[in-house]
């Protein structure tokens, strides 16, 4: 799961490698709903050429693209009050989630770098998914 930042180029780097994210979105959502915040899914959006790239890498149905909804695009501030929320109950309890606890710590604090450097330049954004 990674972070797209709305225009060509926001003037910073926003990569994240948010693999131990993907792998362990169910026990992220559960936690974040726990936690009485937003689940990271809900901030997933895609374009014409994100999911072109998922049908590409053998992810979903052709024939679906010329249907898709416009992409949804979030508020830098929405995402950091779960991304935060989240690194807050990681520290708490590194054990949480299991062995990559730590991981997910670090790959979300990247997301808070990311979402804090998008609010601060009025800049919305969603999260993608690539399954490679």
């Amino acid at each position: 799961m990674y972070i797209v930042v709305e225009g060509e180029d926001p003037g910073f780097d926003i990569f994240v490698n948010g693999r131990a994210i993907a792998r362990n979105e169910d026990g992220l959502e559960q936690l974040a709903i726990s936690l009485a915040v937003r689940p990271l899914i809900e901030f997933f959006s895609a374009d014409e050429n994100s999911m072109a790239l998922l049908i590409e890498e053998g992810a979903g149905n052709p024939e679906l693209l010329p249907s898709l909804p416009a992409p949804q695009w979030y508020a830098g501030e929405d995402g950091l009050s779960t991304v935060q929320a989240l690194v807050a109950e990681l520290a708490r309890d590194p054990a949480i989630l299991g062995s990559e606890t730590e991981i997910i710590r670090e790959e979300l604090s990247q997301y808070i770098t990311v979402l804090r450097k998008t609010a601060e330049r009025n800049l919305r954004w969603h999260l993608a998914v690539s399954w490679r």
